[in-house]
């Protein structure tokens, strides 16, 4: 297996795309692009936060400064695959992830006890100390299918495109499949543009040509302000019932305080 990239330093743009606009960005960008070498793949995330969801109400403020932990698998993972946890930081724009790779009972010891082996690395002792400082719990599960490109020139341009978006708050673990509730319409696609530097010039004319703007989009945000906060807020306004609200799929206790003996 390729050996895998643990840490990232890099400027990532995001922009929300229909099916269509994919077929023609690809077809313009040509010889420019080429298949990453795990160009196709399921992509399962756990994201981790405070009870009071301090770090996703700290991301949605857009300050300069944010950071998030999950914890990813590539598939459905068995007791002795691979999983990567995670902390991604943002400045200003710049994306800075830190990721160890683990097995599942590494990463579930890692992340209930904070244990650190003599073999433990810089950013294993940082993924502790997060951990010990916010003592974040799973909050939600997010799958998409990829496709991934790199820059035939540029082998630090990496252009992604995910699908069939979906999310749960329930069943959080990779053991228990990956279906959720759809986060964007079918026919969407969210298009990340990653960089160390500036775009080449043939990419800034076809993003031009076809008008594509980015769009500010986090997983995590959108599917928390549709679910958890719109939960919150229709609480607060008794204008359902614990059974209507239930129908919604709002059945996270965090969500809706009528719903905490479920």
């Amino acid at each position: 297996m390729a050996q895998t990239k643990m840490v990232f330093q890099r400027l990532e743009k995001k922009y929300i795309i229909t099916q269509a606009q994919k077929k023609l960005f690809l077809e313009k960008a040509g010889t420019h692009l080429k298949n990453d070498l795990f160009d196709a793949s399921t992509i399962c995330n756990i994201y981790f936060d405070t009870d009071q969801y301090a770090l996703i109400n700290r991301s949605i403020q857009k300050p300069p400064y944010k950071e998030k932990l999950r914890l990813r698998s590539y598939g459905i993972p068995n007791s002795d695959s691979t999983v990567y946890l995670e902390i991604k930081k943002k400045y200003k724009g710049t994306v800075n992830k830190r990721r160890i790779s683990l097995t599942i009972t590494q990463a579930q010891d890692l992340l209930q006890h904070h244990t650190l082996s003599k073999e433990s690395t810089q950013i294993h002792r940082e993924l502790a100390y997060f951990m010990k400082f916010y003592q974040p719990t799973p909050k939600i599960f997010i799958a998409y299918e990829r496709n991934a490109w790199i820059g035939s020139e540029d082998k630090e341009l990496r252009i992604t495109f995910d699908t069939q978006l979906r999310r749960r708050y329930d069943r959080l673990s990779f053991t228990e499949g990956d279906d959720g509730k759809p986060l964007l319409n079918h026919n969407q696609a969210l298009m990340e543009i990653k960089v160390a530097n500036a775009y080449p010039l043939w990419l800034t004319h076809i993003l031009s040509e076809l008008k594509l703007y980015p769009a500010s989009f986090s997983k995590y945000g959108t599917a928390y302000m549709s679910d958890i906060v719109k939960a919150k807020q229709l609480t607060l306004s008794n204008e359902f019932t614990c059974r209507e609200a239930s129908a919604f799929g709002y059945q996270q206790k965090e969500a809706y305080s009528c719903l905490q003996a479920y």
